[in-house]
């Protein structure tokens, strides 16, 4: 008997997808674990529908496929926000400790990719199977295994979504729970610190590192000119993806496989430097609201994502990919403890950025901040790793990746 195939538009798409964010919403809220390891709410909600869809497959035999049009749509603006979010000014700011830093994420990525593609093809499996579980859903979490997922599947790997976001929410949860205690392990075997501070002493610089100075203050406007802000913000994103566009298929002539995003990516962060670049254009950037497009834009595309899965693919990849994955963990936890804390200088900061680096390395942005915001809890707090992760989250983390994976893919 074959299956019944239910297809939905982009518009159901997208509504399923909404369903999927305040499913996750109400879980963070009741399930506090889910807060504390900074599982996005669009992952635990859409893992609840996508759930749902493989129960009716396996039961049934219901075939829920989804429209992917707007989930592209959304991809491109989040992506097209991180470009403009790289800033070279903001270099100064690191100093020696965020170089370092960069050099060892792009170390980092190049052996994930190392490892899980030299793993799958030694089980006998397409190197396209050790991509979808290298630094694509590991350093770059849900939005990049989304991003590259049509892409790996263009070149030949059926089910690539679905490996690729299990991976990543693997990554979440696993970032979360080893950057602590490695930390913990360096303080207190090398003696970094010897006191605790007090919670309230930690949590004031922390709340004070959230954001800069500037954006502290309370700036009253009227909704006229919030209204405009948001248009200009809209407006100077479809300029960098139409742009982008131009760029993508520029680059597409010299055969080189580029993610569709490349090309607007790049086009956003040259169109942010130039600008702020020049006295008289400087202040028509509205970065503020461009960052708040591209994270809501970020959730209905990790919420489409994550309820088109189709889990059932996941069977036949099991034990690989349970076995790259738990590889990929044991090579973070090594680096990051034995190259990485050296590297960085053998101190408190080196260990609170460790912490971080196991964030990023293996989920995202807002686990690195976690996991050092836990560490500062208990010890101190730290101001260099609340300026140099940030950065390196904003900035440097999906170009670098973007660029790897870009020629790991012409290569294998």
């Amino acid at each position: 008997m074959e299956n019944q195939q239910i297809l939905l538009d982009m518009y159901q798409t997208a509504g399923v997808g909404v369903v999927a964010l305040i499913l996750g919403m109400f879980f963070t809220r009741s399930i506090p674990v889910l807060k504390r390891l900074c599982i996005p709410a669009p992952v635990s909600g859409g893992i609840l529908i996508s759930l749902t869809t493989l129960l009716c497959y396996s039961l049934f035999g219901i075939e829920f496929s989804f429209d992917g049009t707007l989930k592209d749509i959304c991809m491109m603006v989040f992506f097209t926000s991180v470009g403009f979010q790289s800033n070279l000014k903001v270099l100064k700011q690191g100093g020696k400790p965020l170089i370092m830093m960069i050099l060892l994420v792009l170390v980092l990525i190049i052996v994930q990719n190392l490892l899980s593609v030299g793993i799958a093809s030694g089980m006998g499996l397409s190197p396209l199977v050790g991509m979808a579980a290298g630094s694509i859903p590991m350093c770059g979490g849900h939005g990049t295994a989304g991003g590259f997922s049509g892409l790996l599947e263009s070149m030949g790997l059926q089910g690539a979504s679905s490996i690729t976001m299990a991976a990543a929410t693997f990554g979440l949860v696993a970032g979360s729970i080893i950057g602590g205690p490695l930390a913990e392990r360096l303080i207190s075997r090398h003696n970094l610190c010897d006191e605790a501070s007090s919670s309230e002493d930690v949590m004031v610089g922390i709340e004070a590192s959230d954001a800069s100075p500037e954006s502290k203050e309370e700036v009253l406007q009227s909704s006229e000119d919030g209204f405009r802000r948001f248009t200009k913000a809209v407006y100077q994103i479809l300029i960098a993806m139409a742009l982008g566009t131009l760029l993508s298929k520029a680059l597409a002539l010299t055969g080189i496989t580029f993610p569709t995003y490349f090309g607007s990516l790049m086009v956003a962060a040259l169109m942010r430097n130039t600008i702020e670049s020049t006295e008289k254009f400087k202040d028509t950037l509205c970065l503020d609201r461009i960052i708040s497009l591209g994270n809501i834009c970020l959730s209905l595309f990790l919420g489409m994502a994550m309820v088109s899965l189709r889990l059932w693919e996941l069977a036949d990849l099991a034990l690989p990919l349970v076995t790259i994955l738990t590889s990929q963990v044991i090579f973070i936890a090594l680096f990051a403890y034995f190259v990485a804390y050296n590297v960085l200088g053998k101190n408190y900061d080196s260990a609170v950025l460790v912490s971080g680096l196991c964030g990023f390395g293996l989920g995202a942005t807002p686990n690195a901040m976690a996991n050092m915001s836990a560490v500062c809890y208990k010890y101190h707090y730290a101001v260099n790793p609340f300026v140099i992760v940030p950065i390196i989250g904003a900035m440097f983390v999906d170009i670098i990746n973007t660029t790897v994976i870009t020629v790991f893919l012409n290569l294998i």
